[in-house]
């Protein structure tokens, strides 16, 4: 009796023969062996074609139905509105290098310059291209999941990689996130094929989905560490070639962060890298902790790492195990960082239902999307994108007054742009307080911030009423606003009303001399 086919060390090439402790005999290209055959039901063509398009059809319909159901409910938050800055400059702010906060952004940046341009840059508009990438990412799980285990597989891989919070949560964000996995599902899948059989177009082929996902997110290239294990466990033969397409898929990103070293920003350091940051992994990445433990739970059972489960295993752990060495040296949003993992974990866990009666996996699956449930209604609430920002743009014009000021509160040096951002996205020029400190327009040359006036009592002028607005949750609005800005506060005005709004903190000051 030989062993059943596990990776315990590198090994070359896949064993045929070896025995199978679930009875899930695969042919050479690891699938099930007389899958297409038993999802036929006895060569029944229309049984045979249902199943070749479930596992990509229905992912795709309930991800895209739940990436538009409420899209355009939250206000768009700090990054978004960096998105929305970015797409009503001109051609040429864009393309700037002087402009560039973070240079593997442009590519995203640029597309959406385009994008805006016929589509227009409504809220829902701008979320659009994410939650179209989000559908086909879907659509490829099931594709992925089909091939390297069963349709039924693919189609469970599918659904809960649509039913995750977090799927819909970055399917409704106008950022480049949705793009990367996508890439990564596609890298994956062409991995597979030159590994099942090399050919050149789909070296090439592979080649341009890791530029995809380098241009997309460049953290998100530590997935080639994951296919990097793959290759050397199971795919020696084609080692070099898998390194000559992988380098030149690396190459753009690497061009950019060449053509924009000199405006790069530095390297900080992030707090317990390992402690606070991972315990609270699983519910930012998974959109629940509950979701993130059925999950893990069910990807234990779709061992042994065979080939099939060894590709998904590494492509869900490798990159977590690789970021978070990185998170030592460098501020790093771990789960948003690994965002282009899920389609791995949603497929480990299928693989595991994929294994139990029909009837069970359907249950589990009303499970997930029952638990999903209440965090997917958060995600649509106003203030579901971290930042209640049409909230706050709303209360502002709802009691502004003809004269009034604003102060803004600035965020990491930022020049105020979050506030700023807000109000100049969501109100329009003659319906905002009058910005008293600003020595500029909110978006000069297309930068995202402005600069402030450093004779603060001087601007400020006469005016009688001021709104400060200020990131985050703040005792006191006006404590630490900047010395020169909250010592002239202090002295000329009283707090008269305080909002504590998700993500804002927003006062209105009046003039102590008159009380109006």
């Amino acid at each position: 009796m030989k062993d059943a086919e596990t990776v315990v060390m590198p090994r070359i090439g896949r064993p045929d023969g070896v025995e199978d402790p679930w009875g899930e005999d695969r042919d050479g290209r690891g699938r099930r062996a007389g899958a297409a055959d038993r999802s036929a039901d006895g060569g029944a063509a229309g049984r045979r074609l249902g199943w070749r398009i479930a596992p990509w059809l229905v992912p795709a319909l309930l991800m895209g139905a739940l990436g538009v159901r409420g899209a355009a409910a939250p206000g768009l938050w700090r990054d978004e509105l960096g998105t929305w800055g970015m797409a009503t400059s001109t051609w040429r702010e864009n393309w700037s290098p002087q402009r560039w906060a973070d240079v593997t952004g442009i590519p995203y940046h640029l597309f959406m310059r385009a994008w805006a341009e016929y589509l227009g840059t409504s809220d829902l508009a701008l979320r659009a291209p994410s939650a179209l990438a989000m559908t086909a990412a879907a659509a490829l799980v099931g594709v992925l999941g089909g091939r390297l285990f069963t349709p039924r597989v693919g189609l469970f891989a599918g659904v809960i990689f649509a039913l995750l919070p977090t799927s819909t949560r970055y399917a409704q964000e106008a950022r480049p996130y949705a793009f990367a996995l996508l890439a990564a599902v596609l890298a994956t899948l062409f991995l597979v094929l030159v590994i099942d059989r090399p050919s050149r177009w789909r070296f090439v082929a592979y080649a341009v989905a890791v530029a995809l996902l380098g241009l997309s997110h460049a953290v998100a290239l530590v997935l080639l560490a994951g296919h990097g294990w793959v290759v050397l466990a199971f795919g020696r033969k084609v080692g070099y070639r898998w390194l000559v397409a992988a380098g030149a898929g690396v190459l753009p990103v690497a061009g950019l962060f060449l053509l924009g070293a000199r405006y790069a920003t530095g390297l900080g350091r992030i707090a317990d890298p390992g402690g606070q940051l991972l315990a609270a992994t699983p519910r930012d990445l998974f959109g629940a902790t509950a979701l993130g433990l059925l999950l893990l739970g069910l990807a234990l059972f779709s061992l042994p790492l065979r080939y099939a489960a060894a590709i998904c295993t590494a492509w869900a752990v490798v990159p977590l195990l690789v970021l978070l060495l990185v998170a030592s040296v460098t501020p790093l949003g771990l789960a948003q960082s690994l965002i282009f993992t899920l389609p791995a974990w949603a497929t480990l866990g299928a693989a595991a239902l994929g294994r139990v009666p029909a009837r069970w996996g359907v249950a589990v699956l009303v499970a997930i999307g029952l638990i999903g449930l209440p965090v997917q209604a958060a995600f649509r609430a106003p203030d579901g994108h971290r930042q209640a920002t049409r909230h706050l743009a709303q209360i502002v014009e709802s009691g502004m007054r003809t004269g009034d000021g604003v102060v803004y509160g600035a965020v990491g040096g930022a020049g105020g742009w979050d506030g700023r951002g807000v109000l100049a996205r969501y109100l329009s020029a003659d319906r905002q307080p009058v910005d008293l400190l600003a020595t500029g327009p909110v978006r000069a040359d297309g930068q995202l911030s402005t600069g402030e006036c450093a004779d603060v009592a001087r601007c400020l002028g006469d005016a009688r009423r001021i709104w400060v607005v200020r990131p985050g949750a703040q005792t006191d609005p006006v404590h630490a606003l900047g010395e020169r800005k909250e010592q002239v506060l202090r002295t000329r005005y009283q707090i008269a009303q305080v909002w504590r709004l998700t993500g804002f903190t927003l006062a209105l000051l009046v003039d102590e001399r008159t009380g109006v």
